[in-house]
């Protein structure tokens, strides 16, 4: 690991001035390359304290061994030679935008004496109109299928052109009208260019111009009587309309435009491109990459610009460019645009409109991309050994963690605190083992907090503490048996309920993973300490800069940036905060659905959706006499009383009473008893009827920990 300040060139040495700089490690190896408005001030901000540095660029500055740059005139200038060596030398911190798929087009080879249609991939050639690209091979092919009735352009490869030529008989196409057989003389080089050129033109979107005038020449053929002439042009117009029937209409006939979306997380970044011409989608592609440098939106925008446009012929480029957001200063890629083009290109984000509209439905592409290759690393059994097995690794651990558990906490400022608890079992989620939590402030049977005093570090030792509280519970009822034992009885099936199904908490995990940094690892760490559990190793993922953090240890863990541990501890944080933020949300909406019943002591959600839909609405259930409310399931009747004298404006003071014990109960114990619902991730299995609710003196973590 090399010292930046080793190389750092000396004060006054670098101009300030635009420029293209690289760095360079020390076997000479160019390993990235930028450019700068002012080459002084875009240098200096590398040669900084090393702990100020984005880990990615850290890890730059002490890779590279020297650093030199090129002065250049313009920003313009400057866009361009980056450009030009990000190609030369590729290097290994810029970003690099790779296809997630090899996409075809439809090319015409304007480049021979007799031009020829084809599906194309790969790398464009000179002197080549490309159209596309297209999802499908199959979708040019239809498409080109069509339009050789009208445009019977040569499709057929050099050796059967030039065996036709040999013989002085044409193929199949040449003998049923789809192709002008040039080969054997039907028409010359010039009439089969001009043949080309209008099949290019079709293409290109001036598609109107062209049918109204095939309709022209259709109507004088019937006015002269030539019957036969007119209906193949009717049939031929007929065809173009299909084949233009394939694209649907977006944006107005004469748009031109292309419209760039990204979807991005921490590592990975995707890319779609819609090609508009002619109002009508010709064409879409995407692009994934890695985040190797600290990136912004923008910054991946200018890339994609320099990389969709790099090498493109000027008429590539379109009128107006439509993305996400504007690259910063935005008037030197506007003007590099413009200069490709040779005319005034629009650099601009979409604010309204059919534009807007379009610009949403490609993001919805982009964010399906970057999923799907989530997916296809995800899935793969291999990837997920090694990912597992690098976590392992870098943790210290004895074996790799085939059961994770990662725990969040979601609130809207301190209102609605709630947690979540995601399960991956060998790298996959299980979701049958999800669990949320509402929080409610009590540690054991201390009380630590009310109302502002909460956060999240106090939450998260709450869960935790919660969640292994019951797990020692169903340790200790179904008791455990010697090491190399056989189990007899109940035990030889494992902790199970009644009905077969093993029971909520009575697995542990072998990590515990938590959504934060050194306080929320520290507060987990704390909470399975004072149950006694030294088994359990727990990390923590913070967002901002995707380190590990371990109990007691200052410093994070830093994972390699390609790491599949780090890929997997990011998917299964991601998932706990989505699984977190959802039941918030649900919370937070029936709250202000119930409205006064919130103001009922003892009255969970279950029962005041239940007294809701009984009487469907407040205003029925506040005209609703006791003995009426007594007919809703699981309300008794001293809570009747406390919901009508609520309502009516008068709640009594008195305390509630466990019937069970007679004990008074707080409010808080009173709404866990009143209000036991376990909740089940959405979609899997469901959940039973538990019936009325049970006595506090019944009432376990697993209940509580469980509450809708």
């Amino acid at each position: 690991m090399a010292d930046p300040s080793s190389y750092r060139p000396k004060p006054g040495q670098i101009p300030d001035s635009p420029g293209v700089y690289r760095f360079r490690d020390d076997h000479r190896r160019v390993i990235y390359v930028g450019k700068a408005k002012s080459l002084r001030q875009r240098l200096a901000s590398y040669f900084q304290d090393l702990a100020h540095l984005h880990p990615r660029t850290r890890t730059m500055v002490t890779t590279a061994a020297s650093v030199e740059w090129t002065v250049v005139s313009t920003e313009v200038e400057a866009l361009q030679l980056e450009y030009s060596w990000i190609k030369e030398f590729d290097p290994r911190f810029n970003v690099k935008y790779r296809d997630d798929k090899s996409y075809p087009y439809l090319a015409v080879t304007l480049n021979e004496e007799f031009p020829r249609v084809q599906v194309m991939r790969g790398q464009k050639k000179k002197g080549v109109r490309y159209f596309g690209p297209y999802g499908h091979a199959w979708a040019i092919r239809d498409t080109v299928d069509l339009l050789l009735r009208v445009f019977p352009v040569r499709t057929c490869s050099a050796g059967v052109f030039k065996n036709a030529v040999r013989t002085d008989r044409p193929c199949l196409l040449g003998y049923i009208g789809k192709c002008a057989a040039p080969c054997v003389g039907r028409v010359d080089a010039e009439e089969h260019r001009e043949l080309a050129e209008e099949f290019c033109d079709f293409m290109a979107g001036r598609t109107g111009t062209y049918i109204r005038r095939l309709e022209a020449r259709m109507t004088e053929a019937a006015e002269d009587m030539e019957y036969e002439r007119a209906a193949r042009l009717r049939d031929d117009i007929e065809a173009l309309r299909k084949a233009m029937e394939k694209n649907a209409v977006v944006l107005a006939d004469a748009t031109d435009a292309d419209l760039i979306a990204v979807s991005e997380d921490e590592l990975e970044a995707a890319v779609q491109i819609f090609h508009v011409r002619g109002g009508r989608v010709r064409g879409q592609r995407g692009w994934v990459t890695d985040k190797v440098e600290a990136v912004t939106t923008a910054d991946l925008v200018e890339h994609a610009l320099q990389q969709l446009y790099g090498e493109e012929r000027g008429d590539a480029v379109p009128k107006e460019v439509l993305v996400p957001a504007l690259p910063e200063p935005v008037e030197p890629v506007q003007e590099w645009l413009s200069g490709r083009r040779g005319s005034q290109v629009s650099l601009r984000v979409p604010q309204r409109g059919d534009k807007k509209a379009l610009m949403e439905t490609v993001e919805r592409n982009a964010l399906q991309a970057l999923g799907l290759h989530k997916t296809k690393r995800a899935s793969d059994l291999t990837t997920r050994s090694r990912a597992l097995e690098e976590i392992a690794e870098a943790l210290g651990l004895d074996s790799a963690p085939l059961r994770i558990e990662c725990y969040d906490i979601s609130h809207l400022q301190g209102e609605d605190v709630v947690a979540s608890m995601v399960v991956f079992e060998d790298g996959l989620a299980r979701k049958s083992e999800y669990r949320r939590f509402q929080i409610k402030g009590r540690v054991g049977d201390t009380q630590v907090w009310h109302g502002e005093g909460q956060d999240d570090v106090r939450s998260m030792h709450e869960v935790v503490a919660r969640r292994f509280r019951r797990y020692l519970a169903e340790k200790e009822r179904t008791g455990e048996w010697v090491d190399g034992e056989e189990p007899e009885g109940e035990q030889a099936a494992g902790p199970r309920e009644e009905d077969g199904r093993p029971r909520r908490f009575a697995y542990p995990p072998q990590l515990v993973v938590v959504d934060g940094g050194a306080p929320q690892v520290a507060a987990a760490a704390k909470a399975l300490g004072e149950l006694g559990i030294d088994d359990i190793a727990v990390c923590g993922l913070a967002k901002r800069l995707e380190e590990v953090w371990v109990p007691g240890e200052g410093d994070p863990v830093i994972l390699p940036r390609t790491s599949e541990g780090l890929y997997l501890l990011q998917r299964v944080r991601d998932e706990a905060h989505r699984f977190a933020i959802t039941y918030q949300r649900k919370k937070r909406t029936k709250r202000l659905r119930s409205g006064p019943l919130d103001a009922v002591p003892g009255l969970g959600e279950a029962r005041k959706q239940a007294l809701v839909k009984h009487f469907g609405s407040v205003k029925k259930l506040r005209a609703a006499t006791i003995e009426q409310i007594c007919e809703v399931p699981g309300v008794g009747r001293k809570t009747a009383e406390t919901i009508a004298a609520a309502l009516a404006g008068s709640a009594p003071s008195a305390p509630a009473v466990n019937t069970a014990t007679g004990e008074i109960m707080d409010s808080e114990e009173s709404a866990e008893a009143q209000d036991w619902v376990a909740e089940r991730e959405p979609g899997t299995a469901t959940v039973p009827d538990h019936g009325p609710a049970p006595d506090t003196a019944d009432l376990t973590d697993r209940q509580r920990g469980q509450e809708s």
